[in-house]
């Protein structure tokens, strides 16, 4: 009896508080309330449709509870559909019969174009609480409400947590709907920007079988790609995950993140799909927790088990507080609008026909519409807001699958981007990186970040290829042990793939030779299209090339790149070598330079003259020396060659010009005789050598022409030797085209014997190959690099290529430069100058003008030099206060000074005087030479 009077009680208390309409009409008849009537389209059979239907039965209760002196009440009319037929059927319904003014419900991006148009035809708002992206954009879809944050928000969230963790590239698993297209849409365009790649993008039926879950998820074992993101709805996630785990996809070095399409429902999985999800991480919308919420969760299960005591049931999720919210926002928006005249509800005359239904156009709709998308509070789910029809985005929470229970281990915020933890206002407290998250649990129990790759292996080795060859092995050398089939490997290319493995400590390797020398047409690309059928990579001297990019992915090179010429040195050396360093012109002018200043010193030792050397040299000496002074003074630069002045001043231009032209034919001597000078040109008979298995032959015949008929294949630098000392008339070559590396080796061996002569032809230089789309290009990169530009490069050349070896030497040394005979136009200048000083000295001496000047010249240049004589004289009398006298250049004597009978010059310094009157004379010119005897008059000989 006491069990029926109890359910009996609840019973009543669930028809008054969630389902009664009726008594919604009486009481709003009875307080004179205007009803707006509002439809609802759900499928209230379904768990998802139960859980929400409570939400918005309790949403209307709430509010009208919290707010009883509104004027307005929502009117909901629901109709139960469960496709989307039902859905097109229940919305005519609702229009036509009911005159609802919105229509709500969780219609979804199939019903896009639909609602979008009849939204617009006879205005009236349709309103989503699930529809979380459009086809549409705002302009096209006015009348068509979301309640839920964009996709586009979650996929920017989702973008910067693949940043964060370091991932390169990404598998995407989604369900093969327009939904899960439009989401792969947002997803892709939000990677690009962070520069993450998707590798596979996989769409999954929404009906498919387990065992096609399964042949899916076995190809994807054989990928590199070791990070899945999963969007699909809950049926079909939650099987996936359960396959996943039987195919071995859920253990260590796996990562799995999913969206809140599977998020959102995690508090309603089984504990045995639950722990197939271990170590999964998730985005989910982000709800901070308060005491209304709290409240609402507590009574929300309690009306729940009320409501459904037997049947399946879904917990409370992020949905139902959306529904929740959406009333609130409606009621609000409703009583904005009050008070409601019937008479105004739709516009008078005025019928849409659609699908054979007459439907009358609302004016109320876009009044509902404009204060919705003004209506702002802080709801259950966290502050509503519309922007552009669709809820303001939000913070998203990153939760991590832990046994059967989840943890959260940070946020990511719209402003901040990812954040580890929120302030007690809910605020983020500050910015940080996906590495500074809290501790996550990966799949199988690992704390390690999975690094997003791996190779897919068979017994977990890296299968590292390596070229045999029998010439060049200071760059691979391998040897295979006969028995155990063992491959041993050195070299400078295997050193640097050791080098750069120490910095990759998570990689196992196994060498395999590579041995095609046999055919006779073998290359290194049949060894690149093994790649990835029997090699994950390739390690040896290959170029990089761009035909050679197509098919697989190069890491950066490690060596010096470009293809040279080389040939062999020809000394043009002859017993006229002697005259080549200058131009036949430049003889010719230097012989006439030389005839023209033997003229003009001849006039010039000629002019009278006032050096004292004069007097003594007989005349016909003087001509002599004339003529052979520009010679001789080169091997007899005395003083006492020129007796004039001027032939002593035209001589020192001359002797300038001339040590200029003997330094310049030094040097191009020198040059001549220590360059090798390149005689070499391809005449009807050439042929060129390249290296057997490279790919030269494709160059030199497709980017240089060469016809393939003139190339000869050798496989060392012997072999390179022995064919070009027999030359292309004897059966071997007279030219080679190689890489720079190659030649660098060749020269050091011969160094004498040949040069690198032209241009250098681009290439990229050797690097290891990978399969295309490998992220080990970019970690052999970044460790190529390290090492490269590290102290350890030069160990590993000069250990492999001998001391002395450096790939930083510049190749300027080694490339031959023609040395051409310097021409007269290259001193052109130098003989302007000393042709204009030879003329000047002409003219001064040999015109009665040029005379005139010169003696005024002279004239002012004594004024100066007795004025300078003076003002020291008068600065040691006053330092030693003695008066000394001094007699000038013209042999007067100053007024301070006395005079002796013989005409000497006297003062009361003594042997001072004596001293003074020397410098005078030294000043002066006076010389006492021993063979021409006393001069008797001073100042006959000045004038």
């Amino acid at each position: 009896m006491k069990f029926k009077l109890s359910h009996f009680v609840i019973t009543l208390f669930l028809f008054l508080g969630f389902s009664s309409s009726d008594v919604d009409d009486i009481s709003s008849t009875k307080q004179n309330q205007s009803l707006v009537h509002i439809g609802l389209i759900l499928d209230v059979d379904s768990e998802f449709g139960s859980m929400v239907d409570l939400c918005i039965g309790m949403a209307i209760t709430d509010f009208y509870s919290d707010h009883p002196n509104y004027k307005t009440r929502l009117k909901l009319h629901t109709k139960d559909a469960k496709n989307l037929v039902d859905i097109n059927f229940a919305v005519q319904e609702l229009l036509k019969y009911e005159k609802v003014h919105g229509v709500l419900g969780p219609h979804g991006s199939t019903q896009d174009t639909f609602v979008a148009e009849l939204g617009e035809r006879i205005h009236v708002p349709f309103v989503s609480f699930t529809a979380r992206t459009s086809a549409l954009s705002y302009g096209e879809s006015r009348y068509s409400v979301r309640t839920t944050p964009d996709d586009s928000v979650q996929a920017k969230a989702l973008a910067e947590l693949c940043r964060g963790f370091e991932w390169t590239q990404v598998v995407v698993l989604y369900e093969d709907t327009e939904y899960g297209h439009q989401f792969l849409s947002h997803l892709n365009k939000a990677l690009q920007q962070v520069e993450v790649g998707i590798a596979y993008m996989i769409a999954i039926p929404t009906s498919v079988k387990d065992y096609h879950l399964w042949n899916e998820l076995s190809k994807l074992l054989t990928k590199q790609t070791r990070v899945f993101v999963v969007h699909m709805s809950p049926s079909l996630g939650y099987r996936l995950f359960s396959v996943a785990e039987k195919v071995g996809m859920m253990r260590e070095g796996y990562a799995w993140i999913i969206t809140d399409s599977l998020s959102n429902f995690m508090n309603s999985v089984d504990s045995a799909t639950r722990n197939s999800m271990e170590g999964v991480v998730g985005l989910r919308p982000f709800v901070k927790d308060s005491k209304n919420l709290q409240s609402f969760r507590e009574r929300w299960k309690r009306n729940m088990l009320l409501k459904n005591s037997t049947g399946p049931t879904m917990e409370l999720n992020i949905y139902g507080l959306w529904a929740y919210d959406t009333i609130n926002a409606l009621a609000i928006a409703l009583e904005k609008i009050r008070p409601v005249n019937s008479n105004s509800l739709y516009e008078s005359g005025t019928k849409v026909m659609i699908e054979g239904a007459n439907l009358s156009i609302s004016s109320y709709g876009p009044r509902l519409l404009s204060e919705l998308s003004a209506t702002k509070f802080r709801g259950l789910s966290g502050d509503f807001q519309l922007d552009d029809g669709k809820l303001k985005a939000s913070s998203y929470e990153i939760f991590n699958v832990i046994g059967n229970s989840e943890k959260t281990v940070g946020f990511w915020n719209p402003d901040k981007g990812i954040v580890k933890e929120f302030s007690s206002t809910g605020e983020t407290s500050y910015s940080a990186s996906a590495k500074e998250l809290k501790q996550i649990i990966w799949p199988g129990d690992s704390v390690a970040r999975p690094k997003g790759w791996d190779i897919p292996t068979i017994d977990g080795n890296l299968r590292v290829g390596v070229p045999w060859k029998s010439g060049f092995t200071e760059f691979v050398n391998l040897s295979v042990d006969p028995i155990t089939n063992y491959t041993n490997a050195s070299g400078f290319s295997v050193d640097i793939f050791l080098a750069s493995l120490k910095m990759l400590p998570f990689l196992n390797y196994k060498l395999y030779c590579y041995n095609d020398t046999k055919n006779i047409n073998w290359s290194y690309d049949n060894m690149l299209a093994r790649i990835p059928e029997e090699f994950d990579m390739v390690v040896g001297d290959t170029t990089i090339w761009a035909p050679r990019a197509d098919k697989v992915d190069f890491s950066q090179p490690y060596s010096e790149s470009g293809v040279v010429l080389v040939v062999k040195n020809r000394k043009p050396f002859d017993m006229w070598i002697f005259i080549k360093p200058l131009r036949w012109d430049l003889w010719l002018a230097i012989i006439a330079a030389c005839i023209l200043m033997g003229i003009v010193l001849r006039i010039l030792e000629n002019q009278p003259t006032n050096n004292i050397e004069d007097v003594v040299r007989p005349s016909e000496k003087k001509r002599g020396m004339g003529y052979l002074s520009p010679v001789t003074v080169l091997a007899f630069p005395e003083r006492n060659m020129a007796t004039n002045n001027w032939s002593f001043f035209v001589l020192v231009f001359w002797v300038f010009m001339a040590f200029i032209l003997m330094q310049s034919y030094t040097a191009n001597l020198s040059a001549i005789l220590t360059v090798d000078q390149l005689k070499f040109a391809f005449s009807d008979n050439y042929y060129v050598g390249c290296q057997d298995g490279s790919f030269m032959i494709k160059f030199l015949t497709e980017q240089l022409h060469i016809s393939g008929s003139r190339l000869r294949k050798y496989a060392s630098a012997e072999d390179y030797h022995k064919a070009m000392s027999m030359g292309s008339k004897n059966g071997g070559i007279d030219a080679i085209f190689d890489e720079i590396p190659y030649m660098k080796l060749f020269l050091k061996r011969y160094d004498s014997e040949y040069k690198m002569v032209g241009p250098t032809y681009r290439t990229g230089g050797f690097g290891f190959a990978f399969p295309k789309g490998s992220p080990l290009a970019v970690y052999f990169s970044k460790a190529i690099v390290d090492i490269t530009q590290g102290p350890n490069m030069t160990a590993i050349e000069q250990k492999n290529f001998g001391p002395g070896y450096s790939s930083q030497d510049p190749l300027a040394s080694m490339i031959s430069q023609q040395t051409s005979s310097l021409t007269v136009f290259e001193f052109a200048g130098l003989f302007i100058i000393v042709g204009s000083v030879t003329l000047f000295a002409l003219f001064c001496s040999a015109t009665p003008i040029g005379r005139k000047l010169t003696k005024k010249m002279i004239h002012v240049y004594h004024v100066i030099k007795k004025c300078i004589h003076f003002r020291n004289s008068k600065v040691t009398a006053t330092e030693d206060n003695v008066l000394v006298g001094v007699i000038s250049p013209e042999g007067e004597v100053d007024n301070d000074e006395t005079l002796h009978d013989d005409g000497t010059a006297a003062s009361l310094g003594g042997d001072r005087d004596q001293q003074a009157m020397e410098d005078a004379g030294q000043h002066g010119n006076d010389r006492e030479i021993q063979e021409t005897g006393r001069i008797d008059n001073v100042e006959e000989r000045n004038s």
